[in-house]
């Protein structure tokens, strides 16, 4: 089992939902953390907010800009000397009909879940490397495991997040590197109101599916699990958890069985 007090933590997306809970669970538990997002204001919020902020440091960036990872990764580990685990919790969600969205929108999505990810992984990889120790965590999505209606860039993207990141712990176990996936379902974040509709523009409003989703907190409490016990996989919510073991079973069902879901 992966203790993690004391560990130097990485985590992006850290100005709100997921990332601002793992934040304070993780201060809670001893861990040095780096929290970063776009919005250095929020950052600041949140640190305020965590029982150990004196241990917090705020790195505001943003995932869409590619090019600065490579710098921004050195400024990451020169704040404590190493990082220990780095949390892919960055991203943005959609809201919108294939054949309404634009294409920019489906590039969008992907720069940033993807490409800004993948950006980001490759430039603290050598540093990993060096160390002969590191941990990505992933907040990928059960969506990058099956489809529904309406979420097709970020269904897309998150899909593609599997492809690589399968890879790099394959190419990267000789150099104990470790990988875990975390697939949420529906957690009740402001995700939704945050996702991107076919024009670009923020949807604005609350899922009803969101809305009823797992606790933040609670949420939280099982990826911290699924870190510590260097899963390679997990999957947490309700009982659309169902739908990635029906994919691998019976897609056809699966199919027929979201088409009927109001999962909209």
């Amino acid at each position: 089992m992966n203790k993690l007090n004391g560990k130097i933590i990485w985590i992006t997306g850290a100005s709100s939902g997921i990332g601002e809970e793992l934040s304070k669970q993780l201060s809670e538990k001893g861990c040095k953390l780096i929290i970063s997002a776009r919005r250095e204001a929020e950052l600041q919020r949140v640190k305020a907010s965590c029982i150990n902020s004196e241990t917090i440091t705020v790195l505001p960036f943003d995932l869409a800009n590619i090019d600065s990872m490579k710098t921004l990764a050195e400024r990451a580990v020169a704040i404590y000397g190493k990082i220990d685990v780095l949390i892919n919790n960055g991203g943005i969600s959609q809201r919108s009909p294939i054949i309404e969205t634009s294409i920019e929108v489906d590039r969008k999505i992907m720069e940033i879940d993807y490409l800004g990810t993948v950006a980001l992984s490759k430039a603290i990889l050598p540093h990993f490397i060096t160390n002969a120790s590191g941990h990505y965590v992933v907040v990928s999505s059960l969506m990058g495991k099956f489809s529904s209606p309406l979420r097709s860039s970020y269904c897309g993207a998150k899909h593609a997040l599997h492809g690589f990141f399968d890879a790099l712990r394959l190419e990267h176990e000789k150099d104990n590197v470790k990988v875990t996936m975390v697939c949420p379902g529906f957690v009740n974040t402001n995700v939704a109101r945050n996702a991107l509709t076919s024009n670009g523009s923020k949807q604005g409003y609350q899922d009803e599916m969101t809305e009823k989703g797992l606790d933040v907190s609670v949420f939280t409490k099982k990826m911290i699990r699924a870190i510590r016990h260097n899963k390679f996989e997990v999957y947490i919510g309700k009982f659309e958890k169902v739908g990635a073991y029906l994919k691998r079973l019976s897609p056809k069902l699966l199919h027929k069985m979201v088409l009927r879901s109001k999962v909209r």
